[in-house]
């Protein structure tokens, strides 16, 4: 951050200074005495932008040069004033810029620079000094001393400080440390420069100009014989350097080589040390396999002493399953086609048991290329080896059984598939085991019995197979059998029988009679199967249909099973995983005042995105949720979604008038005991006000057990939450228990509104229903609103609310904030022109509702 603010300033920096030096050339050419420019000065401006920056001199031990250009531009100065010199300065930096191929910027911002340094150099002399071209004339020497001197520094402090400012500005380095390392030693380039125009302006005072040029040759004379004098020193000076740099190598590398001389022996010495001493197994073996040095670690490894070891060769300690392939790579380093070679293998300790080693083998030649010996370095990997083989077991088995996990079984599945799959004549059969009534276990003896039955049934599952069989767990209580080589279906049928009446066997653990039963199912293999998943899937879904059929059975799975059945269990079982797989999600339906048109809430209605089969509505699963209890998981998700959504609306629009959320309890979730608690603890998690929360229970519901349905009711309505009654009028007949019921609010439902047009009768019923909430203080809701002449009639009989498709579908909750935020705009609406501003929101909204 901090470079690149540097770099900024820079651009500015070089921005203002280019503008600085385009305002000084502008100065200058205004007042530029043009009736002094004879041709002289067109000749002086010639040669400064042709020769003067070609012509340097570099001054001995100094990094700095005399450039000829700067001369001139001094001299332009005294003798065609400030305003010429300032412009002749900015050509030549130019263009010299050009020739050293900078970027346009650079171009203007070096003639800028010059400009400026050239401009103040003329002011500080007018100040000084008076008008400047009077310098040479009739001016003392002290005075010419003193105007040389304010030249160099004016140029040499303005030039030098704009350069350096910005080339340091661009590095990110310190200014002072810029100018210092490169521009310190330039000082003497400004002095020498301002000396010879002063000189050559008094000169030309005396002598003319014209005489002047006579002496050009001279000068040049002199400079090219200065310059190669400059570099014939330099070629010398190379020389010496490079003498000496000759015999300071020489003596380098006589030092390198003692030095090496010494490693070598201590080298040796090392070696023979880390060889006797090394922590690892090491040995010089012959070409023929005699052992001819080992270490001490390789005698300790493999039992033997030095001299038992030296008299054998290594052939006879390695395991004979190993030794034909480390034969192999001892010929092909003998042979030269590689050079080292490293492998595990086994060692015979002299107690008779394996060790592990990495053996890693190497040959040394002699300096004809004959192969002198082999060097061994052997490493004991035993205990990294059972590890190995330990983790191997953890990974295709179950910690807590010991039996096969799901990786090993399918991995001995696929291998029958495939054979069977070859070969018709060669039978298997899967069974899936599912353990009844062992969750009621789990949860009243506790996870440590669990465990302890779970390991039983495990030894009793072995005990009932055959050697070549094969039980696995798959988590849970979950098994699965694979029997191989059965010669009939019948015979599957048997082992399921046996388990079943193995298993229905108490279980003594811990003092407790445990019982258990299990559903089985089973896949034969004669369906035909060409991946291991599918028949393990069937399986799965015989065992779902002998669940459902009564449990404690087994039941064969074949292709003729009825459609329904096998889609109701593949609905379960993807239920169950739409669960883990958090596969469901909320939609939100709006609730409207109908006098109003204003927003009262949303009632959460449930959604399953299914993988494969696309949206899927609550009235295709949750019936079977409510048999299967995974009810209960979803209407927890559905409460919690719903509670967090309608916090995050309060958070997004902070509305005056609060919203309520209905959230629709099902009967498992009324009947739970801690009910009262899980509805408290997801209204402390949520942060959500009580009162903004609406509970709807079925008639039905509350009219299975009127005693426990008005307590539970009455801690609910402890809680600030609100209660309705769905479905109003389509259950039992709870007219006369209404009253004692703490209810807030009834729900019309919407077989009575969709059919208020066809007769009056069902106008009636729903006049019946709204007068009895009013006599009751309570509020109506009337489902199912789809027309504008339903909504007039619902009005006319005094319903307060309605929620239908005339209102909105059900949407999804950014939708359903577009509402929130744009409520106002629904306020105050008349019937139909409620319905013409919804369609105008809608358009508004970019047709974002759920259709």
């Amino acid at each position: 951050m901090q470079t690149a603010y540097k770099s900024r300033l820079a651009k500015l920096l070089i921005l203002f200074v280019t503008a600085m030096g385009a305002a000084a050339c502008v100065h200058s050419a205004i007042y530029l005495p043009v009736a002094r420019l004879d041709f002289r000065f067109w000749l002086l401006a010639l040669i400064t932008v042709t020769l003067g920056c070609r012509l340097k001199v570099q001054i001995p031990r100094v990094r700095s040069e005399v450039t000829v250009s700067e001369t001139f531009i001094f001299l332009t100065m005294l003798l065609f004033d400030g305003e010429a010199a300032v412009l002749l300065a900015a050509l030549d930096a130019f263009l010299t810029s050009r020739r050293c191929g900078l970027r346009a910027l650079h171009h203007f911002f070096n003639a800028a620079v010059m400009a400026c340094s050239y401009f103040l150099t003329a002011l500080a002399l007018r100040l000084c000094f008076g008008p400047i071209t009077l310098l040479p004339n009739n001016t003392s020497t002290a005075k010419l001393i003193s105007a040389i001197g304010v030249m160099a520094i004016v140029q040499y402090v303005v030039n030098s400080g704009l350069v350096a400012a910005t080339t340091a500005l661009r590095k990110g380095d310190p200014i002072w440390h810029t100018w210092r390392h490169y521009y310190l030693y330039t000082s003497l380039t400004y002095v020498a420069g301002a000396s010879m125009a002063t000189l050559i302006a008094k000169m030309t005072n005396v002598v003319g100009f014209f005489p002047f040029l006579a002496t050009a040759p001279v000068v040049a004379i002199i400079y090219l014989t200065y310059y190669f004098y400059l570099k014939s020193d330099e070629i010398k000076t190379a020389q010496v350097e490079q003498a000496e740099q000759h015999v300071k190598e020489l003596s380098r590398h006589i030092s390198e080589m003692e030095r090496i001389s010494h490693a070598l022996q201590e080298s040796e010495q090392h070696f023979r040390n880390a060889f006797d001493y090394a922590s690892t197994g090491m040995a010089l073996v012959s070409p023929d396999g005699h052992w001819l040095q080992v270490n001490r670690s390789l005698c300790e490894l493999v039992g033997y002493t030095e001299e038992e070891l030296l008299v054998s060769n290594y052939q006879s300690i390695t395991h004979s399953d190993d030794l034909g392939n480390l034969l192999v790579y001892i010929h092909h380093l003998l042979d030269g086609e590689i050079p080292t070679h490293q492998m595990e293998q086994r060692y015979l300790h002299r107690l008779g048991r394996s060790v592990w080693v990495l053996l890693s083998v190497s040959l040394v030649h002699s300096a004809e290329g004959r192969p002198l010996h082999f060097i061994f370095q052997i490493q004991d990997i035993t205990d990294r080896k059972r590890a190995e083989e330990q983790l191997l077991h953890d990974a295709f088995h179950d910690a807590l059984t010991g039996l096969p996990n799901r990786a090993l079984f399918m991995d001995h599945l696929k291998v029958a598939v495939e054979r069977t799959r070859r070969n018709r004549q060669r039978m298997f059969a899967v069974l899936f085991l599912d353990l009844d009534r062992f969750k009621v276990i789990n949860d009243s003896l506790g996870h440590m019995i669990g465990d302890q039955l779970l390991i039983s049934i495990a030894r009793r599952l072995e005990a009932c197979l055959r050697p070549s069989d094969m039980v696995a767990r798959l988590g849970g209580d979950e098994f699965t059998i694979l029997l191989r080589d059965i010669e009939h279906e019948s015979e599957a049928s048997d082992v399921a029988e046996r388990i079943k009446n193995s298993l229905c066997q108490p279980f003594d653990l811990r003092g407790h009679d445990v019982f258990t039963g299990v559903s089985i199912g089973i896949a034969p293999s004669s369906i035909g199967y060409d991946k291991a998943e599918d028949i393990l899937r069937d399986a799965d879904t015989a065992m779902y249909r002998a669940k459902s059929l009564g449990k404690m059975r087994h039941e064969v799975f074949v292709k003729t099973m009825h459609f329904s059945a096998m889609h109701q269990l593949q609905m379960e079982t993807d239920l169950r995983h739409a669960i883990e797989r958090e596969e469901f999600f909320v939609h939100y339906q709006p609730i409207v005042s109908i006098d109003s048109g204003a927003l009262e809430g949303f009632e959460a209605l449930v959604r399953w995105q299914h993988p494969e089969r696309g949206l899927i509505m609550p009235d295709k699963f949750v019936s079977l949720a409510e048999e299967t209890g995974l009810i209960l998981p979803i209407g927890r998700f559905v409460l919690r979604e719903a509670c967090n959504q309608m916090r995050r609306w309060q958070d997004q629009s902070a509305l005056a008038l609060p919203l309520t959320m209905s959230v629709n309890l099902s009967n498992k979730q009324f009947t739970q005991p801690d009910l009262i608690d899980q509805i408290k603890a997801i209204l402390q998690e949520t942060r959500l006000d009580p009162r903004c929360l609406k509970l709807e229970i079925t008639e039905s519901v509350v009219m299975e057990n009127i005693e426990t349905a008005t307590e539970m009711l009455t801690q609910l309505r402890l809680l600030g939450v609100t209660l309705s009654i769905d479905d109003f009028g389509t259950g039992y007949s709870s007219l006369s228990y209404l009253h004692r019921f703490p209810i807030n609010t009834l729900k019309i439902d919407r077989s009575f509104v969709s059919r208020m047009s066809e007769n009056n009768e069902n106008a009636e019923i729903v006049r019946t229903i709204v007068m009895l909430a009013h006599n009751l203080n309570m509020d109506v809701v009337a489902e199912g609103v789809e027309t504008t002449e339903q909504l007039s009639q619902l009005r006319e009989l005094g319903c307060q609310s309605g929620q239908g498709y005339l209102f909105s579908k059900p949407i999804d909750c950014q939708t359903a904030l577009a509402f929130i935020l744009a409520q106002h705009q629904w306020l105050n609406a008349h019937p139909q022109a409620f319905e013409i501003e919804q369609v105008n929101e809608v358009e508004v909204l970019g047709s974002r509702l759920l259709m």
